[in-house]
């Protein structure tokens, strides 16, 4: 899985994936994740139309960096889901927890 993190002002980043996430990738993305939440109120676009796999271990390491975000006033939200991933976060009844949006502007915009 390739990763790649932008800074927006005001206290924004944009990861963007590519590949797949998974048991031998999410610690990498964790990893990344963890220092940006860190961060007072901090706010974390993830743009997932690059995924073209996830498993529970993906799913769980953007859980917890929600939860940890929303502990310090701020939020990651995922951009661009694929049919799968919309379908996963809706089985696993995460969509009304970890907000979905069509792109990663919409996402910025709110």
């Amino acid at each position: 899985m390739q990763v790649s993190v932008a800074h927006h002002p005001p206290n924004t980043a944009v990861v963007v994936l590519r590949g797949s996430l998974d048991i031998d990738t999410a610690p990498a993305l964790k990893a990344n994740l963890n220092r940006l939440v860190e961060r007072p109120s901090p706010r974390v676009v993830v743009d997932v139309a690059g995924l073209d796999f996830c498993d529970s271990m993906g799913v769980g390491v953007l859980v917890t960096a929600h939860a940890r975000a929303s502990e310090r006033d701020g939020w990651v939200r995922l951009a661009a889901p694929s049919g799968f991933l919309r379908r996963l976060f809706d089985t696993l009844g995460l969509t009304d927890y970890l907000a979905l949006y069509p792109d990663v502007e919409a996402a910025l915009k709110e």
